[in-house]
């Protein structure tokens, strides 16, 4: 590929829609489970919805969702979510309450990345 189609502002409407946002903030949560069987990407999915359903009035976007088993990075299982938020203690609130009463997990930690464009560029490529 080559550097003479790059451009360093958006120069149509779609180009314009590709715009990153000047400041994101992603939030992991990671619920740690005592157990993996067939029900429990089922029951996690459930509840996560369930924060979907009732997160409205929260500045946030779900990234992904997934299971880590024992062994492919860790000794723990793990259930994560990851959201790019704005309003992170609501947020925090809202997984906590769906949460709290979750009998597979032993505990729920959280990691909260702030990131900063530091450079967008644009280009298309034929087809």
């Amino acid at each position: 590929m080559s550097n003479k189609n790059l451009i360093e502002k958006p120069q149509t409407p779609e180009q314009e829609k590709l715009v990153q946002s000047q400041f994101n903030t992603n939030v992991a949560f990671y619920v740690h489970l005592k157990a993996y069987n067939n029900n429990v990407r089922e029951d996690l999915e459930k509840r996560i919805s369930e924060v979907f359903f009732f997160s409205r009035g929260i500045d946030w976007k779900f990234d992904s969702f997934g299971i880590e088993k024992a062994g492919s990075r860790g000794s723990e299982i793990l259930g994560y979510f990851i959201f790019r938020a704005v309003e992170i203690e609501k947020l925090k609130k809202l997984f906590l309450e769906e949460f709290k009463d979750y009998d597979n997990a032993i505990k729920i930690s959280c990691s909260v990345s702030k990131y900063e464009k530091v450079e967008e560029e644009f280009f298309e490529l034929d087809v």
